[in-house]
């Protein structure tokens, strides 16, 4: 028998996909399964290999619809699902550093910003989550001005017109991400008019993901507050 190579060790194989099993090593995050497309059965596979494989720290499902996270639920009763961010942790969560503030113009944001905010705990920083502060009452938005502040990085989610990430960005200097939500009226041509927006931003320092990207917001920002001192 031949030792396995490298890219064997690096990789587990289900026979319906070859998962990486070497991600905290490269880049310090942990492993991420993509849920949508997968089967409520795949989903459950991988998630259980990733956790054989790293029990010392999460794995995290995005992306997942009512019967994965059922699944998920029944056979792996260790596993903590979170049905507004449609995903779902197997393992333990990593001691914080540093915070992010996910900052949501309204109730439809939810379910991205609540993605951002597991995100950025699985990827180990703390979360403070500011909701329902769109610029339609900017009041809201003025009332927490010293939580936002005091983060190390921002996560902005809107839908609609996308401006909040500009209206934060001009209250405050804290690196921040835009997250242009798919929520609003026809106009809006599901979450377009949002990105548009936030790529026009004439705040300094915004940065902006794709359409209703979470996941990706909430990596970036997690990488940001960890290095804080």
């Amino acid at each position: 028998m031949t030792d396995p190579s490298p890219a064997d060790v690096r990789t587990a194989d289900l026979g319906f996909a070859r998962i990486d099993v070497d991600r905290a090593e490269r880049t310090g995050d942990p492993e991420v399964v993509y849920g949508a497309g997968k089967s409520p059965a795949q989903v459950a596979a991988i998630l259980r290999t990733l956790h054989e494989r790293h029990p010392d720290r999460a794995v995290l499902a995005t992306r997942l619809d009512e019967d994965a996270l059922a699944l998920v639920a029944a056979e792996l009763p260790d596993a903590h699902p979170d049905p507004v961010a449609r995903a779902v942790t197997l393992g333990p969560l990593p001691e914080p550093h540093g915070t992010v503030a996910v900052v949501s113009a309204g109730t439809s944001d939810a379910p991205v910003a609540a993605e951002v905010a597991l995100t950025v705990r699985v990827h180990g920083a703390g979360v403070d989550l500011v909701e329902d502060v769109g610029v339609a009452g900017v009041h809201r938005l003025l009332a927490v001005r010293d939580r936002l502040a005091a983060a190390d990085c921002l996560v902005v989610v809107a839908g609609m017109e996308g401006a909040l990430p500009s209206v934060v960005g001009g209250l405050v200097g804290v690196p921040l991400v835009a997250v242009p939500t798919s929520v609003g009226y026809g106009a809006s041509l599901g979450g377009i008019a949002a990105l548009l927006g936030m790529l026009n931003s004439c705040a300094p320092g915004v940065t902006v993901v794709n359409i209703d990207n979470g996941y990706g917001a909430g990596v970036f920002a997690a990488r940001v507050a960890r290095r804080t001192p």
